[in-house]
């Protein structure tokens, strides 16, 4: 049986624009893009993780909402991923790079142009679908 891995990734708005990660080349899944994030720890809810994981990797707070906005299992070879995403505003700081290689402020319709790991596709997808007030 697979391992299991729990992650959560940061849905990031301001201005209307969702900010997209680019993995490393020295990471699994080098250098596709995906919603910053990373594993729960034990003891943590998810929004303590997302927000401990932001800290870490980009150097930002954000506020994170209530309720998750996609829940995605997807297997690869090294194990199942289970992310849960959220969507999170910008709070103090501004995105440094730390483990990604690129960052972008994307337009939800535009986010189908990069190419993004597999696990992060169904909030790509749904946030083009949804029709809600990106601030």
């Amino acid at each position: 049986m697979k391992k299991e891995i729990n992650v959560v990734g940061a849905i990031i708005i301001r201005n209307g624009k969702v900010l997209c990660a680019q993995r490393g080349k020295s990471k699994t899944l080098a250098y596709l893009w995906e919603f910053p994030g990373g594993k729960i720890e034990e003891g943590e809810t998810p929004r303590q993780a997302l927000k401990r994981e932001l800290v870490e990797e980009l150097n930002i707070e954000v506020s994170v909402e209530e309720s998750q906005f996609e829940q995605t299992a997807y297997e690869y070879d090294f194990g199942i991923v289970n992310l849960t995403t959220f969507i999170c505003q910008l709070k103090t700081g501004e995105p440094k790079l730390t483990e990604h290689i690129a960052i972008k402020w994307l337009d939800p319709s535009a986010l189908s142009s990069l190419e993004w790991a597999p696990a992060d596709i169904p909030a790509v997808e749904k946030l083009n679908e949804v029709k809600f007030n990106l601030v």
